[in-house]
């Protein structure tokens, strides 16, 4: 079973993708998560994709595209994977071959600015808050470590509008192409986080 996970930024696609992996037993494949290691480990990957990374913009195609097909070469993709964060634009979709089940989570404008403008992360340990729903018993402090809680530069309110802009003009395209495959189902992204997951479940299992 191969799954594509769908969403604006902030819609929760990172956590339930982790649910997904675990309840399947597929690999969870986060593009983010990816070129964020490759450009804390300044590969050359990683030193191309920061300064679009640090704007809020797309990493191009060509860089993107021979990341993840590199990725689903390898074993434990053979039954199946999960993808996160990818596609995000037509050309990214139709580099895809095979068919794959594509999920989406809705979630309002506001309420996403208010999710990632809110998080928070451990300079020391990397453990992460949320300052509105999962706050520190300090403020700016992390309970784990102590270290210093810092946001991330493509955390920043204005940078988070800016990627939401990008998605609508680039992204939210790909239901449309999905939709007219039979590809697509939507699930509503605002809820307990248990409560969306077993939603996800549930057309899975249909």
């Amino acid at each position: 079973m191969s799954i594509v996970l769908l969403g604006p930024p902030g819609a929760g696609k990172g956590t339930q993708a982790r649910l997904l992996s675990e309840h399947l037993k597929l690999p969870h494949i986060s593009t983010g998560e990816i070129l964020r290691a490759a450009r804390e480990a300044r590969t050359p990957l990683g030193q191309s994709a920061e300064k679009y990374m640090r704007e809020g913009k797309l990493v191009p195609d060509e860089l993107i595209v021979d990341l993840v097909q590199n990725r689903l070469k390898e074993t434990d993709c053979r039954q199946g994977y999960i993808l996160d964060g990818f596609p995000r634009n037509l050309a990214q979709a139709k580099s895809l071959r095979q068919k794959h089940i594509v999920l989406s989570l809705g979630v309002d404008a506001e309420e996403l600015v208010r999710r990632i403008s809110g998080r928070r992360q451990c300079g020391q340990c990397g453990q992460t808050y949320q300052i509105h729903f999962q706050p520190p018993k300090e403020a700016g402090k992390c309970d784990r470590c102590g270290g210093e809680l810092r946001q991330r530069d493509d955390d920043r309110e204005e940078v988070v509008r800016k990627r939401l802009r990008v998605y609508e003009n680039e992204t939210a395209p790909l239901l449309g192409y999905y939709r007219d495959k039979g590809q697509l189902v939507m699930i509503q992204g605002i809820g307990d986080v248990q409560e969306i997951f077993q939603s996800l479940v549930q057309v899975l299992s249909r």
